[in-house]
């Protein structure tokens, strides 16, 4: 048995990347900040407060939904599955992105506090479409 489940809470640090595919699926990625506050050890020593950068992705309607409400400083609940990808940059360079693929998203941030958003939706629900995942493209580029 394995179990592959993330969850975070945390703030979206830029606007949403969205793209359509040539099959007209919505594909939109997010970057979100999770933080350790800061903190006093017994001894005195100031432990700084942290911040962890996730890169996220959304796929079909849930990302048709980030792409219509979600915006930079919105507060997220997510829940989804980490994904490993690799690519070649441009100077040949393999390299590897770990990304979380969501399937299931809340609103946190209160619809006053969201003047730049038309309404938010508090609770959406994962799409009934299973997530393609992101193979390795021909590009030498990742597509987010």
């Amino acid at each position: 048995m394995s179990l592959n489940k993330v969850m975070l809470i945390g703030n979206v640090g830029q606007e949403p990347t969205v793209r359509y595919l040539d099959t007209g699926v919505c594909v939109a990625s997010v970057r979100l900040a999770t933080t350790d506050r800061g903190y006093t050890m017994r001894d005195g020593t100031q432990v700084p407060e942290r911040a962890e950068w996730h890169s996220l992705i959304f796929w079909d309607k849930l990302a048709e939904t980030v792409e219509k409400y979600v915006h930079k400083g919105d507060k997220l609940y997510v829940e989804g599955k980490i994904q490993t990808r690799s690519y070649t940059d441009k100077q040949g360079i393999s390299r590897q992105v770990i990304e979380i693929m969501v399937n299931n998203m809340e609103m946190l941030t209160p619809k006053a506090a969201a003047p730049a958003s038309p309404a938010t939706t508090p609770n959406v629900q994962p799409s009934a479409t299973p997530q393609p995942t992101m193979g390795v493209s021909e590009s030498d580029e990742p597509p987010f």
